[in-house]
């Protein structure tokens, strides 16, 4: 390709654009695009896109111009929007190659701190499965650390609602990173995922609950609980859509089970006491369903996040769910 096209800014068709098949970023606000697309119509677009050139032969033997897109989607679908024709672009010629494309688009979103943790997950995953990138090759990129690219490529193993979840915002990373721990947990995994949801629990509580049930877990081990007590712990944890553990002693032994407030305490005490009359109430059922994420109620906040920006910070560059400490 000639110099002269390189770094150079044209006035392009946005019909002629291609999007960025290495685009990292699969979710866009449609009202952010919507106040986008107002200041284009009245601005205009100010920061030039990214985009490739090259010339592919018609079937009539002549040439066509293509453009793809290498940054810039989302002041492309505001344009498009608008009803803009035309929008300024930067042509790089050095940006042709796939490894490149993906690279750069990861980029500008992390600048913009426009990805959320699993696509961002999806992206750092990508470098390294489909190019071949190290974790340290892939933080360097990007201007983090090593460990920070590696847990957030942990978060791909938690099941897909709990993914589903953390991409649309109503838990956050700090949530997602003490599940990693139950990970050879799948129920327990799904009752804490539930409680925190239902429950609003910040991520204080979330790692206080994990650390826990690690606990749990190291003691049946030492202590080799018989099958049929962890048969009716099992049972309980799912019958009361909360934590229940079964503590045998030499003589007799404690039953615990889990509440977060008193309203959360007189739904589990329904329950029970339906239960023991022979059958679930329908009144337990409704108190229930006044906790599910999936009832007409969308007025609850996301659970939050209590710790300060140092704390997230570290969390993100040495959380480990192979060795949580206890």
């Amino acid at each position: 390709m000639s110099q002269f096209y390189n770094n150079a800014i044209f006035w392009v068709e946005v019909d002629k654009i291609k999007p960025n098949p290495f685009q990292p970023r699969k979710e866009f606000d449609e009202a952010k695009l919507a106040d986008l697309a107002r200041s284009i119509r009245q601005y205009g677009v100010i920061q030039p896109l990214t985009v490739t050139r090259k010339e592919v032969e018609k079937d009539d033997g002549g040439l066509a111009t293509e453009y793809e897109l290498i940054a810039g989607e989302r002041r492309l679908r505001a344009a498009k929007i608008a009803g803009v024709s035309s929008v300024p672009v930067l042509i790089r010629a050095e940006f042709d190659d796939d490894k490149t494309k993906l690279e750069i688009a990861i980029i500008e979103n992390l600048q913009r701190e426009d990805l959320n943790p699993v696509d961002r997950a999806k992206a750092f995953d990508q470098l390294v499965r489909q190019f071949g990138f190290k974790h340290v090759e892939v933080a360097e990129k990007i201007g983090k650390s090593r460990e920070y690219v590696s847990n957030s490529i942990r978060l791909l193993v938690l099941p897909q609602a709990i993914q589903d979840a953390l991409s649309e915002g109503k838990i956050n990373e700090g949530h997602a990173r003490p599940l990693l721990m139950l990970s050879d947990r799948p129920q327990e995994q799904e009752v804490l995922f539930r409680e925190i949801q239902l429950k609003r629990l910040t991520v204080r509580d979330t790692e206080s609950i994990a650390r826990r049930i690690a606990y749990d877990k190291v003691r049946k081990k030492e202590y080799l609980y018989s099958p049929e007590i962890l048969d009716m712990e099992r049972e309980l944890t799912e019958a009361l859509g909360t934590r229940v553990a079964i503590e045998p002693k030499e003589r007799g032994g404690k039953l615990s089970i889990d509440f977060m407030s008193e309203d959360d305490l007189r739904v589990l005490f329904t329950a029970l006491q339906a239960r023991l009359k022979g059958g679930a109430t329908e009144e337990s059922s409704l108190r229930r369903d006044e906790h599910d994420p999936n009832s007409s109620d969308k007025t609850l906040p996301s659970p939050s996040d209590d710790r300060s920006k140092e704390e997230i910070t570290k969390d993100e560059n040495t959380f480990d769910p192979n060795s949580f400490s206890l």
